[in-house]
């Protein structure tokens, strides 16, 4: 029987790949804490805590018809980031995939109301929301890695399917498995004639004050394990406009028991700007006797949990 041995809500922003003289130019002298939280990440969890398969929900794939879980025997390659070409070029990335997980998440759509596709094609494109990520904490530990998208006409309730869907065939599964929601808080961008006065880490950057106490209200939230105050909580955030409508999140905490979760997170570095954006890294252990099963009864199609209309708002960086 499989079980999630961990799940994260972490940052990808291009800052993080970047050399540290361009970091540190970019932020008044100082360097970005989020490489240093996700080094402390990778040596307190991804090198000690045993896992098989990294599921990465990524806030930077968008599908529109139906999920798409990456079902590869192995993905490499080198990526050139469409968006920011002058800052992620030409990275290498190579990891095994896992296509038999891919494939009986896939299998599990039925049974919650949604849509799920595995899709083996090795010219299928990756999104830096993975690579990155993937180069502080799965290069040199030949784990394997899959991909999910979130997807541009779901909603939130739709969001949570998928995450249920995940959690039942990991649960079926044999696997032991790593789960990354990559993206981002709230996510307004400064204009682009403004956005270079605002580069640095510091919380005065962030787009509004609002969306920087909704963001500081949910991490301790997050650090309490208040999971149900978070979901119960989603209209209002979503007038701040987090990555993806915070899809990556939602279908974490669907593989994870929704509300009866309650694991508490662990902050790696702190809670920064990026170019008006709020990204941290919060890490949620295993709770003694595993996570919350995922809620494996079949849902009423006509439920729609409130946490926003159909059609993801999702940004092209972060």
């Amino acid at each position: 029987m499989g079980e999630v041995v961990g799940a994260g809500l972490l940052a990808h922003v291009p800052t993080i790949v970047l050399p540290e003289a361009v970091r540190r130019e970019l932020n008044n002298g100082a360097d970005t804490t989020l490489v240093s939280g996700l080094h402390q990440l990778r040596r307190e969890v991804f090198d000690t805590v045993e896992h098989d398969t990294v599921v990465v929900l990524d806030s930077h794939w968008a599908t529109t018809v139906e999920y798409v879980v990456t079902a590869q025997d192995r993905r490499s390659g080198l990526f050139t980031s469409e968006e920011l070409p002058r800052g992620m070029q030409r990275r290498p990335y190579d990891f095994p995939g896992d296509p038999e997980l891919a494939h009986l998440i896939a299998s599990k759509a039925a049974d919650h109301s949604t849509w799920i596709t595995a899709i083996d094609d090795h010219s299928l494109p990756i999104f830096y929301a993975t690579t990155n990520l993937w180069e502080f904490l799965g290069a040199g530990l030949d784990k394997r890695w899959i991909s999910i998208g979130v997807c541009q006409t779901a909603d939130g309730e739709d969001s949570v399917r998928l995450g249920r869907a995940l959690g039942e065939a990991i649960a079926e599964s044999d696997r032991k498995v790593m789960l990354i929601a990559s993206g981002a808080l709230s996510h307004t961008f400064w204009p682009l004639r403004q956005l270079r006065d605002h580069e640095a880490a510091g919380h005065e950057h962030i787009y509004s004050n609002a969306a920087l106490q909704a963001d500081l209200e949910r991490i301790e939230w997050f650090k309490a394990g208040d999971h149900k105050r978070v979901l119960d909580t989603m209209p209002e955030f979503l007038r701040y406009r987090p990555e993806a409508k915070f899809m990556h999140y939602l279908m974490m905490i669907g593989a994870i028991g929704e509300e009866a979760c309650t694991a508490p997170a662990r902050q790696y570095g702190e809670y920064e700007n990026s170019i008006g954006t709020g990204q941290v890294h919060l890490w949620f252990d295993r709770p003694e006797g595993g996570f919350p099963p995922a809620n494996q009864t079949p849902t009423d199609p006509d439920y729609v949990r409130q946490t926003g209309g159909a059609g993801a708002d999702v940004p092209a960086a972060g």
